[in-house]
């Protein structure tokens, strides 16, 4: 059962959700060929401050070294932005947590960095965000979690994608995990129930190879096991009497 909340703090999370997707937005113009990812970091964290949000990831409810985690290739999430400099065709995941007003909003996307994506990259972003919608379109009101999974995995499959499956998406709004676990993977009718008011990060995440993944020295890097290339995507959802209404879209 998640906490309920009060008509103020779901109204907070529908306009942090508006920030988060608004800096998420102006985010793909700055993403480009030449720009480290620490450079990135930076402007994040200076547009959460000037929209009066607080970056969740540096807060002592996450202590991550960074405003945003920036996964590259490879690396699935949870990377930390470094000194390296963004390639034209490189495959990048960008995921944001930002609290306002006392509450969490969660959202990420990937992109291809200076062209448009074609061939196996396309096929993988585009299956992976499609997913992502899947399991938002299988929320008609009060939803058992495996509903949501269940179509998710349905879309990864058919796409013969690598799905992770370690990895989860999850309850969010006082706290960023707040215990209820969003597999992406699972059978229609299983798992917890979900009702009207609960709000839930949904975020698939797949590859183009196999479903293993790894853990760099870095203690928070998220990698494919075979060096495969990985996508990401997630909106933070609310539970409404007749559907879902995404909090993380403009």
């Amino acid at each position: 059962m998640q906490k309920p909340k009060t008509a103020a703090e779901v109204q907070a999370m529908r306009d942090g959700g508006k920030i988060l997707a608004t800096i998420l937005r102006d985010l793909r113009a700055q993403a480009k060929p030449g720009v480290s990812e620490k450079e990135l970091d930076a402007w994040v964290d200076a547009e959460i401050k000037k929209y009066g949000a607080i970056a969740t990831y540096k807060t002592d409810e996450v202590n991550f070294p960074a405003a945003i985690c920036i996964s590259t290739n490879d690396q699935i999430v949870h990377s930390i932005p470094s000194d390296y400099v963004l390639q034209a065709g490189d495959v990048v995941g960008f995921d944001l947590v930002i609290e306002y007003k006392g509450m969490k909003t969660d959202s990420a996307f990937t992109m291809v960095i200076g062209e448009k994506p074609n061939g196996a990259q396309k096929h993988l972003l585009q299956a992976t965000e499609r997913s992502l919608y899947a399991g938002i379109d299988a929320i008609k009101g009060p939803v058992r979690i495996g509903d949501i999974s269940a179509a998710i995995e349905q879309v990864l499959k058919t796409a013969k994608l690598g799905i992770v499956r370690e990895l989860v998406g999850h309850g969010i709004g006082h706290e960023m995990h707040d215990g209820i676990e969003i597999p992406n993977y699972g059978k229609k009718g299983k798992g917890g129930l979900l009702t009207p008011g609960d709000t839930i990060a949904i975020e698939p995440m797949a590859t183009l190879g196999g479903e293993r993944i790894r853990i760099e020295d870095d203690k928070w890097t998220i990698s494919t096991w075979d060096g495969s290339l990985a996508a990401h995507f997630e909106h933070t959802v609310l539970i409404t009497e007749d559907g879902a209404e995404i909090l993380t879209a403009l």
